[in-house]
């Protein structure tokens, strides 16, 4: 396109968001453009009985016309939208859609492009919003907890002749019948099932303790109306079931064979419970933390209500549907050919793309950026649970692109920070149990 390129452009500003761009541009000017694209085309175009660059202007034009026509109309309509754009200061989220009009003047080629800007952030006060700061000190008590369940994670099961009881492990042959017929999925053998682990059906789960090597059980089972399997819910169904072992757990000693399991080389038990209480206060700290940080974001959210782009919030919903897709397929769930839709992800998408607004006008604002030593810090306490952390940190500053994690974190520990310091904050005790949940 030449410098010479007629326009004329005038900005709808009737939505909040979105912004629309009526553009004409003279036909002479794309006519001109599509000549010097041709003759540029002229010299490297290959046609039979003609040698390169010698191929008439007449068969180039017929051969390739269209495309430089197309690509003629196209910088035309991108110079006029991008001058448009930086004339009036404009922050565009997305990429623009280009409409064709069809009532432009003899001529003229008119367009609309329409397209979405960044909304105009002004921070609210966030001083009268309350923050519960939760607080929990790992003492004995807590430790002792944790290497409960980590022998408990690391349980053994032995064969007995008694009867079975709560979390017994038992091995069993079971069939169902719908009256009187098998029924697909109604069947197992060798299975291995928790006693009192909730894995079954209420009724199968009743049937499961008190029970020896040998027995053998038929007992009815009602499943429930919202059962996943149509044929089956609302039904109750006969199992005939036979108890081949029940095996009793045994949990390990807190001994040196122990220790060693947990990485101590030396089986020293005192070391050992050194190491797990780092690891645990490490990990209290990653957690009682994030629970101030939902607060401080869901406080952000609240007082500061705006709108967001739909191309953006579009754009993160992909990005996460995607991340999902590899997720699952990373830990082998067959996913490959199973559509992830980016419309579940709407809403996380929506408050993530919110979030990152609020964020960087307030980093702006309060001049919260992250410093060299922040990023440090993190980085060494992500070093510190591997066993060469000198090495890991190496890694991270090998390529500047793998410390974005560490300063994504650095720069929101910045916000959490200003906002503890503006908002009212109360500090609350946990308890260990809550805290930990499942992981506990």
């Amino acid at each position: 396109m030449t410098d010479k390129a007629t326009t004329d452009v005038a900005i709808d500003t009737s939505s909040a968001l979105e912004r629309r761009i009526e553009m004409t541009v003279a036909l002479a000017e794309i006519d001109k453009d599509v000549e010097q694209r041709l003759k540029r085309m002229s010299r490297t175009v290959k046609a039979a009985g003609f040698r390169p660059g010698k191929v008439p202007m007449k068969l180039v034009a017929q051969q390739y016309g269209s495309q430089a026509r197309s690509e003629a109309i196209g910088a035309a309509v991108e110079k006029a939208y991008g001058e448009k754009v930086r004339e009036q200061n404009l922050r565009v989220a997305g990429y623009p859609r280009i409409e064709p009009k069809a009532d432009a003047s003899p001529g003229l080629l008119g367009f609309t492009a329409i397209f979405e800007v960044y909304p105009e952030v002004t921070l609210a006060d966030i001083s009268g919003q309350a923050i519960e700061k939760p607080t929990l000190t790992v003492t004995d008590a807590e430790l002792d907890k944790t290497l409960d369940v980590l022998r408990k994670q690391r349980t053994t099961y032995v064969e007995t002749d008694r009867a079975s009881a709560k979390e017994d492990r038992l091995v069993i042959d079971f069939v169902g019948r719908k009256n009187g017929e098998e029924f697909p999925g109604g069947k197992a053998s060798d299975y291995s099932v928790m006693v009192g682990g909730g894995m079954m059906l209420p009724d199968f789960e009743a049937q499961l303790e008190g029970v020896k090597a040998g027995d053998k059980k038929t007992f009815d089972v009602a499943f429930p109306a919202d059962y996943q399997a149509p044929e089956l819910a609302g039904n109750t169904v006969q199992f005939e079931m036979t108890v081949k072992k029940v095996e009793a757990a045994r949990l390990p000693e807190i001994d040196a064979e122990f220790a060693k399991q947990l990485g101590v080389a030396d089986g020293d038990t005192a070391r050992m419970r050194v190491e797990v209480r780092s690891n645990l206060e490490r990990e209290v700290k990653k957690r009682l933390l994030a629970k101030v940080k939902e607060q401080v974001m869901e406080a952000l959210l609240k007082v500061n209500p705006i709108e967001v782009p739909k191309a953006l919030v579009a754009m993160e919903a992909e990005q996460m549907a995607e991340t999902a897709k590899r997720d699952m397929e990373s830990r082998g769930m067959g996913m490959k050919n199973i559509p992830v839709e980016a419309s579940w992800f709407t809403e996380q998408a929506t408050r993530r793309v919110k979030l990152g607004l609020l964020l960087a006008e307030l980093v702006k604002e309060k001049d919260l950026h992250v410093k060299p030593e922040q990023v440090r810090a993190i980085v060494d306490e992500f070093a510190e649970t591997f066993e060469d952390p000198k090495e890991v940190v190496r890694w991270y500053y090998s390529q500047p692109q793998r410390l974005a994690e560490a300063e994504a974190l650095a720069l929101e520990n910045n916000v959490v920070d200003w906002v503890l310091a503006n908002a009212k904050v109360s500090e609350t005790p946990i308890a260990f149990d809550a805290l930990m949940g499942n992981a506990a």
